[in-house]
């Protein structure tokens, strides 16, 4: 669920003011995109587009552990990532497994009914595989134990990823969705499974340390 967009906080003024207002889009790692031309329907239109997250993550019935014990079955070894996703087979698990072989796996899974749909050999970058089997292998919590832990708390796991590329050592990234459309992205520590909120992204991609979105501190 890389395609998540955050607004800057000028939009939802839009909702008082009924005028319509430049924001920063910001992706999902932080970096600011161009400027968005936003209004109080288009903050509406915001809230319409997490309704869709909200019924896809109700339409998948093979819950990200699920997924994740699937995509072993069909592949044994380590998933290193799940990605809950409507593509054109449909609503499907996309899985990253390390393969008992040494070699990566891409696995598509049917989000309905847990089936394979597609599987291939993973021919990226070496580098960025290196850095994830060695984290990977350091690991005491796996995929399936690390999106239980978020969903007990923040409803339902639609993306996990294990990132090792980006901070001072590898962690769980974790986003969930609840009932009402909030989403939450959270980190689990890969060795004592301990769960906290991924710091809050400001439209100066700058991080703001003291958002917890009630995860554990």
């Amino acid at each position: 669920m890389k395609r998540h967009i955050v607004i800057a906080t000028a939009a939802a003024a839009a909702l008082i003011v009924g005028g319509t207002v430049t924001a920063v889009a910001v992706s999902g790692d932080g970096s600011a995109g161009a400027g968005v031309q936003t209004t109080a329907q288009g903050v509406a239109a915001r809230g319409a587009y997490d309704q869709e997250d909200v019924r896809e993550a109700a339409a998948a019935k093979v819950t990200a552990p699920e997924a994740a014990a699937a995509a072993l079955q069909a592949v044994p070894g380590a998933v290193a990532g799940l990605d809950l996703d409507q593509d054109r087979p449909g609503l499907v698990w996309d899985a990253d497994v390390l393969g008992k072989d040494g070699r990566w796996h891409e696995i598509t899974l049917d989000a309905r009914t847990g089936r394979v749909l597609n599987q291939r050999l993973d021919h990226g970058d070496d580098d960025d595989h290196a850095r994830a089997a060695a984290a990977l292998k350091d690991a005491r919590t796996d995929a399936a134990a690390a999106v239980r832990t978020a969903a007990r708390a923040h409803g339902t796991v639609t993306s996990i990823e294990l990132d090792g590329d980006h901070r001072a050592k590898a962690v769980w990234e974790v986003e969930t969705i609840t009932q009402d459309g909030r989403e939450h992205k959270l980190l689990v520590d890969p060795q004592s499974g301990k769960l906290t909120a991924a710091p809050a992204h400001r439209a100066d991609g700058d991080t703001n340390g003291d958002d917890n979105d009630g995860a554990d501190d």
